[in-house]
């Protein structure tokens, strides 16, 4: 946000500073300055002269010599400048003086053109008259200005008067950076209470008296909102016997000064407004306005429109217009139509002022393409009674100006607007969060400079309309050190209660996993999110799997990285690949990344954004490398039950006879496996490739951090073997289930140490031998105890078809 020094000044007119004292102060009180520039840097001896003579250089056919009226004396300057004549009054530099660049509109020099009194192909010269360029600015900001020659001043200015005074351009002009909450700094009333407060003097608001005539503004235009969400505001007045001529010289400076272009005195009024008020405007001609009509209502999808600046825009549905009785005549709060643009033939004039559904403005802005200044104000959420208070300003402008008569009354379709915000008052409170000691009666000073009203009756403050940010306690504290000042708030030692810092539970699972997969000689990886859907093909899953249903994006980079991924497969086994074909020896990859998976399709709502532990490997290692590593991760999470590992579920991906998912009370958590043949070739990774998945979020239940200790055992364990015949459909996990189901509470361990299949076993049938380990905490077992449960255990057993190897 720009903004004139002078301008300011108009609303606070004791404000009496250096530059550098306003940008500090302002910038320390919260309404941070990013810095300031000199409108008349580099102009020295620069007066209003008058040519009094003129003649043709004796030696030049392109140079004239004049006789320049300086108010002290008469100058000789030499010049090429085509556009003057005797009686011209024209900005001259003199001997010793300075311009700011040179008349071609190049970048600035740093430090200005110094111009010097001497001769011109053999005449004297002792001075030069200065075009716009040279005086540093251009023609967008003086439209009045020639293309090319002197800028001419007006016959009301004094000969010998300071040029740059008379061209306003003794001003600074001020850069501030506003924060998007504080929607009223978007404006010069804005910053002008701002920098009142912050100097403590008083804050002068404009006086808005509108002169109308006698008719009714019903009779012109009438206005419904179908949206009112999208438009809780809408206010309309009529102008009629429009004259559109140039705006006065000091709202061409003012605006000139914030960067806008003077255009006439319809177009600048509006301009005006939204820079004073922070309320965009927009004016129609009311004759192309169809039926007399206003209706607020959404666009159609697919639709075309033509705006302002020629270019079709696509609508739809959740695009907000602006129509008449027929057709649509501008996208609200963006920008007007090109079918009700004003032209220099219009006679009257509807004026619109409104509120509108900031969200929706800045996302219609963006759907349609196109940014404007309305647009950029909009999108904040303004206040609603600043509607009314921009549009009457605007239509007094139009009357002081003489550029046409307000017609008597306005159109105010609105919500019921909120009250305003009231808060306790609670001096002690803000202190405790300040750290101060600041006198309650100090902080109701402060709070009446910021238009904050105190009733002692209730002990309550009330906020004003403007002042949206204002929203609580913590607010209301801030205003406070703002205004008391930040430097002036002591240090002070910290207050509260002294806590322990942790990590969240989820990233402590996602640590302990790091660091696993890290001892394990595994190294961590990071892969892209966004994915190609050829994925789907290298890992041969078919057509209709809901791993194909990935959330595609809006503006990709590319094909390559089009959708969101919903296996975090791909990104593991690329990164194998690059190191197999580095030649890379036993590579192990890990990593903990998301995958993004829809609720429905097209998108509703946020994905389920599900943390996967991914682990890959090729080179030394087989199937139950992978799979200790995964038991190491299970036991330090303290999921210390049996965990079943099923290998029913087909995966395409894997190769069927080595892949399982892995299932914990229930629940599945994850799959292991050999990545299928087919697909590391696809990959381009020659020999055997092993891959773990776990899904994070499906553990989170089960993970414990609680440890008993036990003490060594105090009595002595009982051991026994077993060789069974088993069918070779039952899994050994199957078998190891049984035998901890019928063991009970006396036993203590079991352990795998032979498979056998071979000649001496039948055919369908292995071999496989456990040692049993029996153990009681509170007293020594005797040969029944063994005996009982080892009777259970193999009744057990042969329930499912398995027997005792003779």
């Amino acid at each position: 946000m720009n903004a004139a020094k002078s301008w300011l000044k108009a609303y606070v007119p004791d404000l009496n500073c250096s530059d550098q004292e306003f940008m500090d102060k302002m910038t320390l009180s919260g309404t941070k300055c990013e810095g300031f520039e000199r409108m008349d840097k580099n102009l020295e001896k620069i007066v209003v002269g008058q040519i009094e003579k003129i003649e043709r250089h004796p030696d030049a056919d392109k140079l004239i010599v004049c006789q320049v009226n300086v108010g002290t004396e008469t100058i000789q300057i030499v010049t090429g400048a085509p556009n003057v004549k005797e009686g011209d009054k024209v900005p001259v530099v003199l001997d010793g003086g300075k311009v700011a660049g040179g008349h071609d509109g190049s970048p600035l020099p740093e430090n200005g053109i110094e111009i010097k009194a001497g001769k011109l192909r053999g005449v004297d010269s002792f001075g030069m008259m200065c075009s716009i360029e040279e005086l540093g600015s251009d023609r967008n900001m003086y439209p009045e200005a020639p293309e090319n020659g002197i800028y001419i001043f007006s016959d009301d200015v004094k000969v010998g008067d300071d040029a740059v005074e008379v061209l306003g351009l003794h001003d600074t002009r001020f850069e501030f950076e506003v924060t998007s909450n504080r929607v009223d700094c978007y404006s010069i009333l804005g910053l002008a209470r701002e920098a009142a407060a912050t100097f403590d003097l008083p804050f002068k608001a404009p006086e808005v008296k509108v002169n109308e005539t006698s008719e009714k503004v019903e009779d012109y235009i009438s206005v419904e909102v179908k949206d009112p969400d999208l438009c809780p505001r809408y206010c309309a007045r009529v102008v009629k016997n429009i004259k559109i001529e140039p705006s006065p010289e000091w709202m061409q400076r003012r605006l000139a000064s914030s960067g806008i272009r003077p255009i006439n005195n319809l177009v600048d009024i509006t301009n005006y407004v939204m820079e004073e008020y922070g309320q965009p405007m927009h004016a129609f001609d009311l004759d192309t306005v169809a039926g007399n009509k206003i209706v607020v209502k959404r666009g159609v999808d697919g639709e075309q429109f033509q705006t302002l600046d020629g270019q079709m825009r696509t609508l739809d549905h959740d695009v907000l217009m602006i129509c008449d009785g027929e057709k649509e005549i501008g996208i609200a709060g963006i920008m007007g139509g090109e079918n009700s643009k004003i032209t220099d033939d219009v006679k009257t004039v509807l004026f619109e002022a409104a509120t509108f559904n900031g969200a929706n403005i800045r996302k219609s802005a963006k759907r349609v393409g196109i940014r404007s200044d309305a647009s950029g104000k909009f999108e904040k959420g303004l206040d609603p009674n600043n509607a009314e208070a921009a549009i009457n300003r605007a239509c007094q402008l139009i009357d002081e100006l003489g550029c046409g008569e307000v017609v008597s009354g306005i159109v105010d379709v609105k919500e019921p607007i909120k009250p305003l915000v009231q808060l306790p008052f609670e001096p002690d409170f803000y202190n405790g969060l300040l750290g101060t000691d600041i006198d309650k009666n100090d902080m109701l000073a402060i709070f009446k400079k910021l238009e904050i009203a105190y009733d002692e009756s209730t002990n309550m403050l009330t906020c004003p309309s403007f002042r949206q940010d204002l929203l609580g306690k913590v607010d209301i504290a801030e205003e406070v050190a703002r205004f008391f000042g930040y430097d002036k708030i002591p240090m002070t030692l910290p207050r509260g209660e002294a806590t322990t810092g942790k990590l969240p539970f989820k990233l402590v699972v996602e640590k302990i996993a790091s660091r696993v997969a890290m001892y394990c000689g595994f190294s961590q990886g990071m892969c892209y999110s966004f994915e190609s859907p050829k994925v789907f093909d290298k890992l041969r899953i078919p057509e209709g799997d809901k791993l194909r249903e990935a959330i595609r994006i809006a503006n990709p980079l590319g094909e390559d990285f089009s959708i969101m991924r919903t296996t975090s497969l791909n990104g593991i086994l690329s990164s194998l690949s690059t190191n197999f074909n580095r030649r890379n020896k036993n590579v192990r990859l890990f990593e903990i990344a998301n995958i993004y998976v829809p609720k429905s399709l097209p998108l509703t709502e946020l994905p389920d954004e599900r943390s996967q532990f991914t682990l890959g490997f090729y080179g030394d290692g087989d199937f139950f490398t992978m799979k200790g590593v995964l038991e190491q991760f299970f036991s330090e999470l303290g999921m210390t039950e049996e965990r079943e590992y099923d290998p029913s579920v087909k995966r395409p991906y894997l190769h069927p006879g080595r892949q399982a998912d892995i299932v914990y009370k229930g629940v599945k958590v994850g799959y292991l496996g050999q990545v299928h043949p087919m697909v590391a070739q696809a990959y381009e990774i020659k020999g055997n490739v092993y891959v773990a998945v776990i899904d994070l979020p499906e553990i989170l239940d089960f993970v414990t951090f609680d440890r008993k200790y036990e003490g060594i055992a105090r009595f002595p364990a009982v051991t026994r073997d077993l060789s069974l015949v088993v069918p070779k459909n039952i899994m050994v996990g199957q078998i190891e289930s049984m035998i901890r189901q019928r063991g009970g509470k006396l036993l203590e361990n079991l352990e795998l140490f032979d498979v056998y299949e071979g000649d001496q076993i039948s055919a369908g049938f292995k071999s496989v031998a456990y040692s049993l380990s029996f153990r009681a905490k509170d007293r020594t077992l005797d040969e029944n105890d063994v005996s009982g449960a080892m009777k259970k255990i193999l009744n057990g057993l042969t329930s499912m078809g398995i027997e005792l190897r003779a």
